[in-house]
């Protein structure tokens, strides 16, 4: 069985980003990107990141994080919930 790799670092993923330590494939180059895209860095690191990251996502090669939605309230059915007062 393979070993999986550890989760990429915030600082390991600003390394191979601005070209200081080497990916060691396109899909890490495209990782690391995602990774700063998803954590905010990429929007408050020096403007290079956050110019990059736009192309980036204009080109496909990478997307906006998907905000979690917030939950849904329990439904009724079809009845109006009770106050505590009412109860």
């Amino acid at each position: 069985m393979p070993k999986r790799k550890p989760k990429m670092t915030d600082l390991e993923a600003t390394m191979i980003a601005e070209g200081a330590q080497e990916a060691e494939s396109d899909e890490q180059y495209i990782a690391a990107w995602q990774h700063l895209i998803d954590t905010g860095l990429a929007w408050s690191l020096q403007g290079f990141f956050g110019r990059t990251a736009s192309v980036m996502i204009q080109n496909g090669l990478c997307y906006m994080p998907i905000k979690k939605q917030p939950k849904k309230p329990k439904s009724t059915g079809g009845q109006t919930p009770r106050t505590p007062e009412e109860k």
